[in-house]
């Protein structure tokens, strides 16, 4: 196998890993006005996300990084012609970032509603355009013979697109939801596990919809079949809901959402980005490629460090393992008691 086709699936591993992890912390902030009844319920939903979240947004940086390096070609076109779209999430995640440092360093409710109010758009904007960005690179954007992308902002505004951001909005909110009702206890898990069944149904619609027009577009043999194995994970995590397993839930929309980011990068490839304009102006990945050179430097980096890093996620999941509920949080300390 060529190293190109390598880091092309080990940056589609990359993208998976992001929106498993990330999307749920994406659903927490989206949920926290509709789930939390009063402060202390939205501390827990905080809380449960509150050591991972800045490990997971490390495997946005790392896809970056990998693209930057593995093809050149790739990052600079996406780059520049989807600049608007990536600053507005760039900015959604640095104010979702302070919303998590600073909420808690006044006992004030005014100070607190504000953040919480980052942390929401900070979770919905990235949702929504992760998706919309996705939708595009796979069914392709206008690129010229010199690789630059020609369109403009509306160019992604495409119903394509929408939908795509419609589809990524909800499953992260049904993601969401089902990581909530795994991490709580009391009344709150019960009323996550019963909106993650209405979010995870409407999401459901909307990504069948999505996969089979992906499908119609560029799929091959291979993406059907992920996408069809994407839908049964999602019902299967619905039904588990339904039951109360919410292990069993979560991993199902964990599985959906991990399936349904392969089967994109399946149905891409060789392509890493198609040109509406010609066919013959497309990005691939031998054309979009760094060197060979650079390349096999860049696998014995990943071949040593990839499992330290997987490692050292996993330990800080087990260590948080265990579930908060309301009896866990302690009383704000007014600011005139701290002497």
């Amino acid at each position: 196998m060529e190293l190109t086709t390598v880091w092309f699936a080990l940056i589609a591993v990359l993208w998976v890993g992001y929106f498993c992890l990330e999307g749920f912390d994406f659903g927490v902030g989206m949920l926290l006005p509709v789930l939390a009844r009063d402060d202390t319920e939205r501390r827990v939903m905080i809380n449960t996300v509150g050591p991972v979240w800045d490990g997971n947004e490390v495997w946005v940086l790392v896809a970056g990084g990998a693209t930057f390096a593995a093809f050149p070609e790739w990052y600079a076109t996406l780059f520049s012609g989807f600049y608007l779209p990536l600053l507005l999430i760039l900015v959604a995640l640095i104010v979702r970032g302070l919303s998590f440092e600073y909420r808690h360093k006044r006992d004030d409710d005014t100070w607190r509603g504000r953040w919480d109010l980052a942390l929401i758009i900070g979770s919905v904007v990235p949702a929504l355009l992760w998706g919309v960005a996705f939708a595009n690179i796979v069914a392709g954007v206008p690129i010229d013979a010199d690789k630059e992308f020609t369109g403009t902002l509306f160019t992604l505004l495409n119903p394509f697109g929408l939908l795509g951001g419609l589809v990524t909005l909800t499953l992260f909110a049904a993601h969401g939801a089902m990581f909530i009702a795994l991490k709580t206890d009391g009344e709150i898990r019960h009323r996550a596990r019963a909106l993650a069944v209405q979010i995870g149904a409407v999401a459901a619609v909307l990504a069948v919809a999505f996969l089979s027009w992906t499908q119609l577009k560029t799929g091959t043999a291979v993406s059907a079949v992920v996408f069809v194995l994407a839908a049964l994970a999602l019902v299967g995590g619905l039904l588990a809901a339904m039951g109360g397993r919410e292990g069993w839930a979560f991993m199902g929309t964990f599985v959906t959402i991990a399936l349904a980011v392969a089967g994109l990068f399946v149905a891409l490839f060789p392509d890493v980005m198609p040109s509406t304009t010609d066919a013959a102006y497309s990005l691939n990945t031998t054309n979009a490629a760094a060197t060979a050179y650079a390349l096999k430097v860049m696998t014995w980096v990943a071949v040593i460090f990839t499992p330290v890093v997987l490692a050292y996620q996993a330990w800080t999941y087990w260590v948080f393992r265990k579930r908060i509920s309301v009896h866990h949080i302690p009383a704000p300390v007014p600011a005139d008691a701290v002497s």
